[in-house]
């Protein structure tokens, strides 16, 4: 799905945009309310979002923050505002790309292209299942456009359950995934480990994805998914 969300309250340029995206094979969908700016992230759930920078309410930035503490999608300013330190700002907030006002569409269709073929390449690297995944280089937790930062030892359990995703994984295996030697470690510690994962799915609406098999270890659900 080649969905775009575009952020622009010039009805002229986003008219222009809009069309455009259409003719060139993308799905694209306007942002209605400001007041519901993830509620429309999660609705569209976009490959992309082009945000602008002079919005009512808030400023792009603001929208930018409140975005990158839930998604990881790809996010492209466009923006009158062409001073340095504006598109410094940009970046460091987490855009992936800033292109200045007036544009030609061809720019900026090269500059959408290549952020897709990056998120494209990043996500290679990543093991998943059922739109649950992790990172294998950055060890981050993604789902449905969500993003969570795991401990080393919680990307380490993920990991080992997402590779046996619907079978039984025992406390064994995750005990030796953890530090080699299970025999060293007690129960309580697995235990708190555990907690922590599920607590990280919980947070991005998955609760009951995990089932604890008494005595013999866990199951990641993908039926959950």
């Amino acid at each position: 799905m080649n969905r775009i969300l575009l952020i622009e309250d010039n009805e002229q340029l986003q008219k222009y945009i809009f069309d455009y995206l259409g003719a060139y094979g993308f799905e694209a969908y306007r942002l209605e309310n400001y007041d519901a700016v993830l509620e429309t992230v999660e609705e569209s759930r976009p490959r992309l979002i082009l945000l602008d920078i002079t919005l009512p309410k808030f400023d792009g930035f603001y929208y930018l923050r409140l975005i990158r503490k839930k998604y990881n999608t790809p996010v492209i300013i466009i923006s009158a505002l062409n001073e340095e330190g504006e598109q410094i700002r940009g970046m460091e907030l987490g855009a992936d790309d800033y292109v200045t006002k007036p544009f030609s569409i061809g720019v900026l269709l090269a500059k959408i292209n290549a952020v897709l073929r990056r998120a494209e390449g990043q996500s290679v690297s990543s093991l998943g299942v059922g739109g649950l995944s992790v990172s294998e280089d950055t060890m981050n937790l993604h789902y449905r456009g969500r993003t969570s930062e795991l401990t080393k030892n919680e990307y380490k359990v993920l990991r080992l359950l997402l590779k046996n995703a619907g079978q039984i994984v025992t406390r064994e295996q995750i005990l030796e995934e953890l530090w080699d030697d299970a025999g060293f470690v007690d129960d309580n510690t697995l235990t708190v480990n555990m907690s922590r994962v599920k607590k990280k799915l919980a947070e991005l609406g998955l609760e009951n994805i995990i089932a604890t098999r008494r005595s013999v270890g866990y199951v990641l659900d993908p039926a959950g998914l």
